[in-house]
This record gives structure tokens, C-alpha cells and sequence, in this order.
């Protein structure tokens, strides 16, 4: 896993104990169930220590597999769970794979820590009282890039329009079929979840127009592709340019003047999860809020943790790239899950871009 800030391991176990039969953040752990839970994650997006300490506290060992991007995840669990206890899709995932029954209900009685959540994350339009889900981090995307080697750009025509072509082979989009033509359709002054055929096909036309400029389509590793200067521009996660920021100061992160989305990633359990117990025990373990507050600021995406963003260090609570200011929200939509159908007609519309 590639990370680029490094933080000191924090010294909260002492100060939290560890009861019999219990997590360190008071969520039970099964004595029935083997010290075991399977992790299905995306990279770069778990603290240091943090799977470690939950060990420590538990008694529970944990394996994590990742995850390129939502599709992937989508299709690994479509025709059954191989095994895993607890996975983090985004928002539109949750609504579209639990509307599918492949995710199992929530006890919210074995998540105390659920108090921590700031009022705002505590219900939401894709999960009803938070059935299914609890929220894990939160941001937008954005477009990355070396001040060095680009002026200041604020408009997605720096990645699919006229003024990419004077950075062609040093750009990288993302492997996120949704993610990319919603953006692709803001730019062209239409809602990211546009439903109208003819303005999805603009968005595709737009995207396979330009794609010549475009060095690599990236499976989430745009900001690596920045670090070693492969490419001077990637459209990337906040919180993947915020890491290597914190490094590397000529990294500049912009969400583009025609607007973009925000997203909330998630924690589920999918059906037939083998330690079910285990993994109820995990989700509150990462909702406590010194585990949040590390995680926080070890991943540099917005907590949705109330509780824990009170314990962070001032450079990540008031950090616009991270937490952005009113008006740049105001140029934001969400992303949803709007039917099988739009989905397949996107995933579609996306290989035919690949191909192009």
C-alpha cells in the first residue's frame, strides 16, 4: 500500500482498555466466531496502525483485500460473497447493492459509536436511517497537477476539451465509468446524474473526442502516477492529492469552475458475511473517535465523525481541500444510483470509450 505521509503510531490503547469479550471501542466481539474478519477495501485508505490495534484490542485478525474502483467491487460480490465481512462502497453502490440484497441489515445496538457521527451523516437519502450503512469518509473529485509543469488550470477542458491538447500524454483520467461521464456532463452544463440519453452521449462524445490526449486511464493510482512524474495532470480523490501534498508542496488539487460531485464512502456488510459478529465489532471500532481522528488524519479525507474531527490538528480541520468552503459546495451534487438500467447503459457507454 502507498502511502505518502507518515504519522506516529498514536498511544490510545492504554488509555482505552480492553474488556473480555469486547473491541476496544465497546463493540462485542463473538467468543463463538473465529478471530478472524476479511476486509474488502480500497487502497490507501486504512491509518498505519489501525488494523493492528484493532487486533490488539480484539483479539481479531484481519485480512484485507482492495479494490480498484465501485464496478470492481460490484462484480466481486454480484454472484455471491467469497467471503468477505465488511467492504466500503460509495454512496450509489450501497443504494444499488442493497436494493440487489447483497448487503446484510445493521444492529445498531452493536454500534455505540454511532453517536459520534455529526448529525448531518446520521440518515441519508441512499440508506433510510442508515440500515445498511454507516459513513466512513467523505470528499470530491477534483483534478490534481504539478504547478510546475501546468499554469493554473480551473476547468475540466485542462483533461477532456480544447485546452488538454496542449498537455496531451501527460494526463490520467480514472477507472470510474460513473464518476467519469457525471463529470463529463458537468462540464458540459448538465446534472451529473443526468437520465437524458442525449446528453449522456454528448458527455461520451466529449470523453472519446479527447481521450487521444490521455497518457494512462488509472485504476485509482493517479497520484502515484504524479509523485514519479509519469503525468503532470490526473483526475483523482481529494484525499489521494491531499497525501501526496503533504510531501510534495508543488502538487496543487482544484474541483474544476463548472462544478463536480461529493461522495460518501461507506461501511457494509455484505450478505452472508462469515464472521457477521466480528464485522459489527470492526465498523464501531473505526467510529470511535480517536480511531477516527488517525484515521482522519492519516487518510486526509473529510470525517464524517463529529467526534473525532474535534481531535484533529488545525492544518487538517481547516484544510479547503479537504473540508471545502460554501461556495465551492454549492457546485457540488451528490452521486446517486438511479436504475440497473442507467448503470448498464454507463458501464456500456464506458468500454465503447476504452475502445475508442
Amino acid at each position: 500500500m502507498t502511502k505518502y505521509n507518515r504519522f506516529s503510531r498514536r498511544s490510545f490503547l492504554a488509555g482505552l482498555g480492553t474488556i473480555a469479550g469486547f473491541s476496544l471501542s465497546g463493540g462485542r466481539v463473538n467468543a463463538a466466531e473465529e478471530k478472524q474478519l476479511n476486509f474488502y477495501n480500497w487502497d490507501t485508505y486504512i491509518g498505519e496502525t489501525t488494523l493492528a490495534d484493532f487486533k490488539s484490542g480484539s483479539g481479531v485478525e484481519v485480512k484485507m483485500d482492495l479494490f480498484g474502483d465501485n464496478a470492481e467491487l460490484f462484480a466481486k460480490l454480484r454472484e455471491g460473497n467469497p467471503g468477505y465481512d465488511v467492504i466500503v462502497p460509495t454512496n450509489d453502490f450501497v443504494n444499488r447493492m442493497w436494493k440487489a440484497n447483497m448487503l446484510e441489515p445493521l444492529d445498531h445496538t452493536a454500534i455505540p459509536n454511532f453517536k459520534n457521527i455529526a448529525p448531518s451523516f446520521q440518515d441519508a437519502a441512499f440508506d433510510p436511517g442508515r440500515q445498511y450503512s454507516m459513513p466512513y469518509m467523505w470528499g470530491t473529485m477534483g483534478i490534481g497537477y504539478r504547478e510546475s509543469k501546468v499554469p493554473s488550470i480551473d476547468s475540466w477542458s485542462a483533461v477532456w476539451g480544447e485546452q488538454s491538447d496542449q498537455y496531451a500524454g501527460r494526463i490520467a483520467w480514472i477507472s470510474e465509468p460513473d464518476s467519469m461521464v457525471g463529470m463529463a456532463l458537468v462540464s458540459l452544463g448538465y446534472s451529473f446524474n443526468s437520465e437524458n440519453p442525449d446528453e449522456i452521449q454528448a458527455a461520451v462524445a466529449q470523453l472519446t473526442r479527447y481521450k487521444k490526449n490521455v497518457k494512462t486511464i488509472a485504476e485509482d493510482n493517479g497520484q502515484d502516477l504524479l509523485a514519479s512524474g509519469e503525468v503532470d495532470i490526473a483526475v483523482e480523490w481529494n484525499g489521494d492529492i491531499a497525501q501526496l501534498r503533504s510531501e510534495d508542496p508543488d502538487i496543487k488539487y482544484v474541483i474544476p469552475r463548472e462544478g463536480s460531485y461529493y461522495w460518501q464512502d461507506c461501511l457494509c456488510i455484505p450478505k452472508d458475511a462469515p464472521h457477521p459478529q466480528n464485522a459489527h465489532a470492526f465498523i464501531n471500532f473505526l467510529l470511535d473517535a480517536e480511531v477516527g481522528r488517525d484515521l482522519a488524519e492519516y487518510i486526509e479525507y473529510a470525517t464524517p465523525n463529529e467526534a473525532a474531527r474535534l481531535l484533529t490538528n488545525e492544518s487538517y480541520r481547516n484544510n479547503p481541500a479537504i473540508f471545502p468552503p460554501n461556495d465551492i459546495i454549492g457546485k457540488l451534487e451528490p452521486s446517486l444510483y438511479l436504475s440497473e438500467e442507467r448503470s448498464a447503459l454507463i458501464e456500456r457507454l464506458w468500454t465503447q470509450i476504452l475502445s475508442s
